[in-house]
């Protein structure tokens, strides 16, 4: 049973996303929260599997609330999933910096939201290809002030081929297609070196490959 948290300010919107989740035999939805620092209490009470939260909510925001559920470690098997209304903009940028697993639009099919819920529960990161590349451009166009490669030097070198294969936007399958390894072998790689980063999911780590310096983007490689 995935076991979801709603948190969003709009009554109408967390009585449609629960209306969608009831009727699913493998999801429950244990709380609602209207407001960000309700949802970090219903959190720490409830232990979810999953947090869906809003960016713009008062009392406390999404970007908030995420960091504190990311920052505790009696939350750590808390996956936040950022709802929005704008796509990939700066705010759901922060919140994937913050820890966020991911993000679904609200405007989103139902089957494609059912199907992004279990997605995270399984600890896949809800960042399509194309939204990796999104992400890749925000670097290019404002590149993270400090790059200091923390915990890089941990890495095997197989582990660091498997990250940068992440951050381009490639699956567990893929990676292992890519390093000629089985799929398992390659979601080893992938694992350690999340606790080697102390990335909380593939969303993360695809983050921290850029600010570490891990991956430069390709606009930004100097010419020879």
């Amino acid at each position: 049973m995935i076991r979801v948290l709603l948190v969003d300010d709009q009554p109408l919107i967390r009585s449609g996303f629960r209306a969608l989740l009831d009727v699913e035999d493998d999801i429950e939805v244990v709380a609602e929260a209207a407001d960000g620092e309700r949802g970090v209490a219903l959190a720490r009470e409830h232990l979810p599997d999953i947090a869906l939260v809003d960016i713009r909510m008062p009392v406390l925001d999404g970007i908030e609330a995420t960091r504190r559920i990311a920052a505790d470690p009696a939350l750590a098997s808390v996956r936040v999933v950022i709802l929005t209304n704008y796509g990939l903009d700066e705010h759901v940028f922060h919140a994937l910096r913050a820890g966020a697993a991911g993000f679904l639009v609200k405007d989103v099919q139902p089957e494609d939201f059912l199907h992004g819920v279990r997605v995270a529960a399984r600890g896949d990161a809800l960042l399509a290809p194309s939204i990796t590349r999104r992400l890749i451009d925000r670097f290019v166009a404002h590149p993270p002030a400090d790059t200091t490669g923390a915990g890089l030097a941990e890495l095997t070198n197989r582990e660091r081929e498997a990250v940068v294969l992440v951050a381009q936007g490639l699956s567990n399958d893929e990676v292992a297609e890519r390093m000629v390894i089985s799929p398992l072998t390659a979601k080893t790689h992938v694992n350690r070196a999340m606790t080697k980063l102390r990335a909380r999911d593939r969303a993360q780590l695809v983050v921290l490959a850029y600010e570490s310096g891990l991956v430069i983007p390709r606009h930004r490689r100097p010419e020879r």
